[in-house]
């Protein structure tokens, strides 16, 4: 992640392996949240239930399009000719997981011609084909005015008889794959549910930065992770650890052969999965801006990048000294050392790239660029340069009003971009845990404290994820909701459904996830006051406990907390056994093996509750040591060594559940 300059980084070892998700595998189930014991976080209402399917992203409009659909033996796929492959795998993916034995492809002109006896008939294509758009009004679905980038159409409605008729319409080839991502969301058993929806992206650029300090993502990890992304409407990636030598300490070297055929295959990988790969170089820490050597060794290396296919490239100009040049000859050319001077010379650097070689390249989009200041929005001698020098098509990134900020205000975003001269492309450090302050610790908090309307003032959001790649999950699928509908943004909504997500719709499983998730609520900043707090609901249970408990209620405060601290010690069973995602739970190991004993131990104290209840104090003194030395036996777990970066102790609902079993005996 960028970091404050006087804040040192001292290098990680070597990360362990760990398996992902099969990196071909584009499908993983994602059904509406159930309800479960956890309750909504502290201070936000539980929505109510809705009474249409849950479809993440959220769609800018989805209505209800009568009763379900039922999915036949014979279903019949009327696709374009042009269709790409990973959408129809992903369509009859979804119709086979429905009980789909034998799938018929036709043409689309059978979209006009079918008698409609036909049990099912899903029609895929796009929506400047009159034949797939007559399809959509007669399915019940609306032809949008006007035909957004990346935006779709879909109308799902049964016939009166059996089967129905199914309409997946793109603006656009990436359109039409999200349109098969809403689909495959619209699957529950052997039913598809009805509904007519209009859906575009309200930010051009949604994704994930790999930006941060510690053990890069394996070559597994990051091809999971592109498929992941891909199903939540995610278009970035951009591709800029910290720690690998040859993006940034080693960065005028090529790549070795074989890094060189993994970074080919990320492409591909991307490309199948509608995601832009962004190729990032970060020079700034030894390059003479003056030197046209350099500037060829630049050049040299995005293009062995551009013949793997990379067609978007990044710059990072972020954590590196503007107090000091690399060269004499900068000094000579561009002055004193300074911001202002650092700005010219950047500027210089930035423009020729977007000038000479991205200009001269089919197919590029705009070149991106972090700042040297890249937080706050107080205007300066460097960021007047930029505004007044740069080339305006090149993307500025901006962390926020800090580093790791509490919010983002609209107001604040609308200052970043007057301060930049163009609207900025947000770098989010969260959920990030390469600093102190988060040592130990998981991000799994729901994405939160943006406000909506940011897409007024953004060009996009990609978010810098956590060494544990999988874990990151949960934060980034919101973070792809946010970016593709902010106004309509419900953090505890999407966070369970990030839940059922993982659990592949299994409501034990998301149940379980919710109460791990609230243990690793505490969201850290650059201080020592976290931006989100540490288990919000277990913090509320006890809460309830303590006063229920100091009314003299004793047997209804244990009655009442106890199936919680039954689902906090069960949760890691439950997720080892439940969760899809195995390298959700290789990220998670050191977590749930705390858990394993801190929930003992927070039953072993209701049970020393119990007994002092009962007027048995000898038996409740054995039990309040023995949940002592269950706490002592889980502070001392700690992160996998090479996996975190910082390492330490693993926290676990920290300041919560610690704190209550150290009270307990004093209950009287």
């Amino acid at each position: 992640m960028p970091k404050s300059n006087p804040r040192p980084r001292p290098r990680a070892a070597a990360r362990l392996a760990v398996t992902g998700l099969a990196a071909t595998g584009l499908l993983v189930p994602a059904v509406p949240a159930s309800s479960a014991l956890a309750a909504p976080t502290a201070g936000r209402p539980r929505a109510e239930a809705p009474s249409l399917p849950v479809v993440t992203p959220q769609p800018q409009r989805m209505t209800s399009n009568g009763g379900d659909l039922t999915v036949p033996a014979t279903v019949r796929l009327a696709r374009a000719d042009d269709l790409d492959e990973p959408t129809e795998q992903l369509v009859t993916a979804a119709l086979r997981r429905a009980g789909a034995q034998r799938i018929e492809t036709v043409g689309l002109d059978a979209a006009r011609t079918g008698s409609g006896s036909e049990p099912l008939t899903v029609v895929v294509g796009p929506l400047s084909d009159d034949r797939v758009a007559d399809a959509l009004r007669s399915a019940g679905g609306q032809v949008p005015e006007t035909e957004r980038a990346e935006g779709y159409a879909l109308a799902s409605r049964a016939s009166q008889g059996a089967g129905g008729t199914v309409v997946l319409a793109g603006a656009d080839t990436d359109g039409t794959y999200y349109a098969a991502q809403t689909f495959r969301q619209l699957v529950s058993g052997h039913k598809i549910a009805a509904v007519s929806v209009n859906d575009y992206p309200l930010m051009p650029l949604r994704g994930a930065i790999e930006g941060f300090y510690g053990s890069p993502w394996t070559h597994a990890e990051r091809m999971d992770q592109l498929a992941f992304y891909g199903d939540v409407r995610m278009n970035t990636y951009i591709y800029a650890p910290k720690d690998d030598p040859y993006h940034r300490e080693q960065w005028r070297d090529p790549y070795p052969a074989d890094k060189l055929a993994e970074l080919g295959q990320l492409v591909g990988q991307a490309t199948d999965h509608h995601v832009r790969f962004t190729f990032a170089i970060s020079p700034g820490v030894s390059i003479c801006y003056s030197d046209e050597d350099d500037i060829e060794a630049l050049e040299a290396k995005l293009q062995s990048m551009y013949d793997l296919g990379v067609r978007s490239f990044s710059v990072p100009l972020d954590d590196i000294n503007y107090g000091r040049w690399n060269c004499a000859g900068d000094e000579a050319k561009y002055g004193r050392p300074g911001q202002a001077a650092a700005a010219r010379a950047q500027v210089d650097l930035l423009n020729h790239v977007q000038e000479n070689f991205l200009d001269t390249h089919e197919g590029t989009r705009p070149l991106q660029m972090v700042p040297t200041e890249y937080w706050d929005v107080a205007d300066s001698p460097y960021k007047t340069v930029i505004r007044e020098q740069l080339d305006p098509r090149v993307e500025v990134m901006w962390t926020g009003p800090d580093v790791v900020p509490r919010s983002i205000s609209v107001e604040e975003a609308k200052e970043a971009s007057d301060v930049w001269g163009r609207k900025v492309f947000l770098w989010d450090n969260y959920p990030v845990n390469d600093f102190g302050e988060s040592a130990g610790r998981l991000h799994l908090a729901p994405y939160d404290g943006r406000e909506a309307g940011l897409n007024e003032e953004l060009s996009g959001i990609v978010l810098n994820p956590m060494n544990q790649a999988s874990a990151s999950k949960v934060a980034l699928y919101g973070g792809a909701d946010f970016s593709w509908n902010d106004t309509a943004y419900d953090p505890e909504r999407t966070w369970r459904a990030a839940a059922d997500y993982l659990s592949g719709g299994d409501a034990r499983t998301t149940e379980a996830l919710l109460a791990f998730f609230d243990t690793q609520h505490y969201a850290s900043t650059f201080g020592s006051t976290p931006w989100q707090p540490q288990a919000p609901e277990l913090t509320r249970r006890l809460d309830a406990f303590r006063t229920t408990w100091a009314a003299g209620d004793r047997e209804t405060a244990l009655r009442e907390l106890r199936p919680y601290a039954e689902l906090l010690a069960a949760t890691p069973e439950r997720l080892r056994d439940g969760v899809q995602d195995e390298a959700f739970i290789a990220d998670s190991e050191p977590w749930l093996d705390a858990l394993d004993l801190w929930g003992e131990g927070f039953l072993t104290t209701l049970d020393a509750l119990a007994a002092r209840a009962d007027g048995d104090e000898a038996r409740a003194a054995e039990l309040f040591d023995r949940a002592a030395e269950l706490a002592d036996e889980a502070g001392k777990i700690r992160t996998i060594p090479g996996e975190t970066r910082p390492e330490g102790t693993v926290k676990v609902a920290d300041g919560v559940l610690d704190t209550f079993l150290e009270e307990a005996p004093e209950l009287g």
